[in-house]
This record gives structure tokens, C-alpha cells and sequence, in this order.
């Protein structure tokens, strides 16, 4: 947070995702240009998901097409403990009463992490527990998923550009935006919640189709085209600067 204030203080260019990202600055009294453009990562997307293969072996295995996948994360510090003990109990108990489904845990390497997911997750024929990914994996791994249930923070925003809707893992989220558009749905940490929300995707097309289809906040993939027009308007060479992403 030192480093982000600071760094904020110094530059004279801020890209902001978000609107609600730029009033964030403006009340810090930000010195320089603001523009909305969307998270860059938005754009990234468009080259790491859209790919065939994998470099696992163990995701290419996967029968996308005859199976629902469900991409899980779980790793935070905030989670560790009970919190996290409810959240693997309710992945457990959803895979077991949808067979059919098949949930995929790139299992972090905290010893705190591994250790739950062993006791809790393991021995379940539709759940599989695997290594980390790397981000292309990962990316295309969720590009292939029916939904994603997560306690990070970045998926919060990458998962909808996906059309895949978000269960998010805790009790609250920094990505309040991704809540109000309605791509993400705040489930906590008490097991029944979890269950409750997960079935509801699961079996009820037309709230899946509602948080599948909800706009992305975090950008429509013309983030770097912004950031560019902007530069350039500042320099002189383009006569008006990128239109703010709305």
C-alpha cells in the first residue's frame, strides 16, 4: 500500500479500470491526467484463453464437453482455519451431490492449504486436486469452465470477461463494481451459503444465464488502445484523447 501510494504520488499518468477507481484517486488529491481505460489484463485475455492446449496433461484429460467444470482457488490468509474448513466441506458436499460435475483445484502451496485440501478434498472421484497453474493454464482452463469459485481477487475480474460467473469465497471483496454489475456473487464462508449458492448455478439455467451475460466492469478488451490514444493525445499527436471506458 506504501508502494501503490507512492507511486501514485509520482506519476503523471493514471490508467484506472474502473470509474469508481478514478473517484478513488481524485479523493486522494492524485496529481495528473486521469483516464478510465479498463484493466489491461481484460485484453490479455484475449490471447491467453483463446488457445487449444494445455501444458498439463492432467486438464487436457478433462471431457469438457460431455462434464461441467467448476475451477476452485482458495488460498488467502484470511481463510485459513475454519473459514477455510467450511469452504472445502462445502465443495465436498456439492460434488458429491453432483457426480456430473467436475471440480478442479490447482491446490496453492501454503502447507496450511495443502494440508485441508488433503484431508478434506481428497478421495472425492469429481474433485481433482493439481499442482498451480501458470496463467495460461489457468486462463484456459476457465475459458472451458461452467463457473469459478475463488477467494482471489484477480479471477474476480478475469472469470467474467469469460462469461463464467464467480462464487467469491469470503466475506467481503475489494471488487465491490463486480458485485453491483452482478458478475460475481459474495457467498462468505459458512458452509450452508456455499452449498446453497453453488446448487443454485448448478441446477437454475436462468440465474447461470444472468451472471453469465452481466457487463464486465473491468474493461471490454480495448484497454491498451486507450491507454495508447491517451499517450498520444497528451504528446500532442492525436487531436482528442481515448473516450473513458463507460
Amino acid at each position: 500500500e506504501m508502494n501503490r501510494r507512492m507511486t501514485g504520488q509520482l506519476a503523471s499518468f493514471h490508467f484506472a479500470p474502473t470509474q469508481r477507481n478514478a473517484e478513488n484517486l481524485r479523493r486522494e488529491n492524485v496529481e495528473g491526467g486521469i483516464w478510465v481505460t479498463g484493466n489491461t489484463v481484460i485484453d490479455a485475455l484475449r490471447y491467453t484463453a483463446s488457445g487449444e492446449g494445455f501444458s498439463r496433461p492432467e486438464l487436457s484429460d478433462i471431457d469438457y464437453v460431455n462434464h461441467r467444470v467448476v475451477t476452485l482457488t482458495c488460498h488467502r490468509r484470511e481463510n485459513y482455519g475454519k473459514p477455510m474448513r467450511n469452504i472445502f466441506e462445502a465443495v465436498r458436499n456439492t460434488a458429491l451431490r453432483f457426480p456430473d460435475v467436475i471440480f478442479v483445484y490447482p491446490v496453492h502451496l501454503s502447507p496450511v492449504v495443502r494440508e485441508a485440501a488433503g484431508e478434506l478434498l481428497s478421495g472425492v472421484a469429481n474433485i481433482k486436486l493439481i499442482e498451480p497453474l501458470d496463467a495460461v493454464d489457468m486462463h484456459r482452463l476457465m475459458a472451458r469452465s461452467y463457473m469459478v469459485m475463488t477467494d482471489s481477487g484477480g479471477i474476480q475480474e478475469e472469470a467474467p470477461a469469460l462469461g463464467k460467473p464467480v462464487l467469491v469465497l469470503r466475506r467481503e471483496t475489494e471488487r465491490p463494481e463486480a458485485v453491483e454489475a452482478g458478475t460475481v456473487k459474495l457467498c462468505g464462508v459458512v458452509q450452508d451459503d456455499i452449498v446453497t449458492m453453488a446448487e443454485r448455478l448448478i441446477r437454475d439455467k436462468s440465474a447461470y444465464e444472468k451472471m453469465a451475460h452481466a457487463v464486465n466492469p473491468y474493461g471490454d478488451g480495448q484497454a491498451c488502445r486507450r491507454i495508447v490514444d491517451d499517450i498520444l493525445w497528451y504528446f500532442g499527436r492525436r487531436e482528442q484523447p481515448a473516450e473513458d471506458l463507460a
